[in-house]
């Protein structure tokens, strides 16, 4: 029953998006309609999966071998023949594990939350709702894919319609805002493109060149004795280069054993670059190129003017999803294919994240636009993610996931917040209002929770989140000395900073006199919507179930979340000693 939903997952709106482009025009009033209904089969998708999830399977865990994961589809997709260099391969492998079950719900979620929101989108129409459904597919396909080239096609694929929807339908320097996401996101892209040519020459399916060498008649029945002698050959030259069948399976790129000898980035290869191993300066690449998707200051300033300028829909999904693909690839691929980089860098990115925190936090404290407050927000949160994933605990880790979903909740809460105000007087500067809370109780309510939450108040998902990052972080020192206390002392500065600027917020729009800087907007000043209630209220529920029961989601991440933090950290130190010639 379950064979094909990670397909349907990611192909249901991917095929929504031609339905939208063929059906006539006199349907057009009920393309959102229709957008909503596909995004919501998305979502019961999800829900199914999600309640079959075994979390706390120890043989179920997913990171280092494909029969680990959960729903697994595999299927051949490419195969090149490269002659006297054997084959290259890349298949079609989705599957989930503890670092993406939770992100294929946020963004079941989200996108039905935008769906709902978009409703408010008035031209273009049919191109809005066609690029709309072809983002939620190619979102789910970078949450699904277990193979690095089938990755790396939903990820570009992903840049395409988030650069029109921000482009076409955002503000009045739209274009401006939309050409600079697409630049700084082509330009991480491309980093990831190097390493990934880099790693498919040097890493073979052991089970595919058995295959090839007549040791196994099928690939899928390849056993254990059969891949240790192929890495036996393999290491003694045993093996002709014709024979060799290279791959992109994320999973076997994470066993040095599979690695050709002497290749550009096996341990043994002594290449470097720039007086550093290879293998560090491809982690790098990497990395920068999933920071920029987070994104981590410096390469943060794409992010405010796109959510300035986006339409409140995709500013919620831009927020409450994509970013998290950014924490997300450096788990899945940065971290797990090389975690010898991951050690050895720590210090840097624990510090970076850091940074992020600050100043991200320190920028919104002076910002008076409210849209690019939230967006500064979201840099200073993400800093979070980024402390707990270098940190390399088990708290840390979990830390991170937590706070990229709960993150995700709360974020598109606040943009909803914020395209409330715009949608009614178009301006979303912070010093136009006050004493809102007299002519819009409901609304002044659910903004309310929504600052609270992202402050870190207790009771809502963002405390619990930032809580196991600190945990993981001060750990850190005795558990793995790879990030000194004194950086997560300091990034506590953060939750003071948030309170502060979301306090001043809340004061200044919400407390004291009614005000409203452009008196002829007062008769459109009303109440939330049904609409409204429908989209806000849902948001503030799961922050606060989360908050009060962090198990719900902690179940689902905690046996994938054990096996990365020991493989990375044992791995990671091992590879470390082998490149230092100990």
């Amino acid at each position: 029953m379950t064979q094909f939903l990670l397909t349907l997952l990611v192909f249901i709106p991917i095929f929504g998006t031609f339905v939208i482009l063929l059906l006539p025009n006199s349907l057009k009033p009920i393309f959102g309609k229709i957008t909503i209904g596909i995004n919501s089969l998305q979502l019961l998708i999800a829900g199914v999966l999600m309640s079959g999830y075994e979390g706390l399977s120890e043989s179920m865990n997913g990171i280092l071998s494909l029969d680990k994961y959960q729903f697994i589809e595999k299927y051949e997709w490419i195969v090149l023949n490269l002659g006297t260099f054997g084959k290259l391969r890349a298949d079609y492998i989705l599957g989930i594990d503890g670092l993406s079950n939770t992100m294929v719900l946020l963004a079941a979620i989200v996108m039905v939350i935008g769906a709902i929101s978009s409703l408010e989108i008035k031209n273009k129409r049919r191109g809005f709702y066609a690029l709309y459904l072809l983002l939620s597919g190619t979102i789910m396909g970078c949450f699904l894919a277990l193979d690095f080239f089938l990755f790396y096609l939903f990820f570009e694929f992903m840049l395409l319609p988030m650069y029109f929807l921000i482009g076409i339908w955002g503000g009045k320097n739209s274009e401006y805002a939309s050409i600079k996401f697409f630049i700084y996101t082509l330009v991480g892209s491309i980093f990831i493109l190097v390493i990934m040519i880099a790693l498919a020459a040097s890493v073979i399916d052991p089970a595919a060149t058995a295959v090839e060498l007549g040791l196994a008649t099928n690939i899928d029945n390849v056993s254990f004795d059969v891949i240790e002698k192929v890495h036996v050959l393999l290491v003694s030259g045993g093996i002709d280069q014709s024979n060799l069948v290279r791959t992109f399976t994320l999973s076997h790129m994470m066993d040095a054993q599979n690695f050709i000898p002497n290749s550009i980035l096996s341990l043994d290869s002594g290449a470097e670059l720039f007086g550093t191993h290879v293998r560090y300066v491809a982690f790098l690449m990497v990395f920068i190129g999933f920071a920029i998707k987070l994104p981590v200051v410096p390469l943060h300033t794409w992010l405010p003017d796109a959510h300035v300028e986006a339409p409140t829909s995709i500013s919620v999904v831009l927020a409450g999803i994509l970013l998290k693909i950014g924490g997300y690839g450096m788990l899945r691929i940065a971290y797990s294919i090389f975690p010898d980089g991951a050690h050895h860098f720590a210090w840097w990115i624990a510090f970076g994240g850091v940074v992020s925190i600050l100043y991200g936090a320190f920028v919104a404290l002076g910002t008076h636009n409210l849209k690019r407050m939230i967006a500064y927000s979201s840099v200073s949160h993400m800093g979070f993610v980024m402390l707990g994933i270098a940190s390399l605990t088990a708290e840390g880790i979990s830390g991170a996931i937590f706070q990229m979903f709960s993150h995700g909740i709360i974020s598109a809460a606040l943009f909803l917040i914020a395209g409330v105000l715009y949608y009614r007087t178009g301006n979303l500067e912070i010093d136009n209002y006050s004493g809102l809370s007299s002519r819009m109780p409901r609304y002044t309510m659910l903004a309310t929770i929504a600052f609270f939450a992202s402050l870190g108040l207790p009771g809502f998902s963002g405390f619990m989140a930032e809580l196991f990052v600190f945990l993981g972080a001060f750990n850190s020192s005795a558990v793995n000395n790879l990030i000194p206390r004194w950086m997560t002392i300091v990034a506590t500065l953060g939750l003071v900073l948030s309170a502060a600027y979301y306090l001043w917020a809340m004061q200044r729009i919400f407390l004291g006199k009614f005000f409203l800087k452009d008196e002829s907007m007062e008769s459109k000043l009303k109440d939330l919507t049904i609409r409204e209630v429908i989209m806000l209220t849902p948001l503030a529920i799961i922050t606060f179930a989360l908050g009060i029961y962090p198990k719900l989601l902690l179940n689902l991440i905690e046996g994938s979340v054990t096996v990365f933090v020991e493989f990375t950290n044992f791995v990671g130190t091992e590879y470390m000693n082998t490149l230092m010639g100990l």
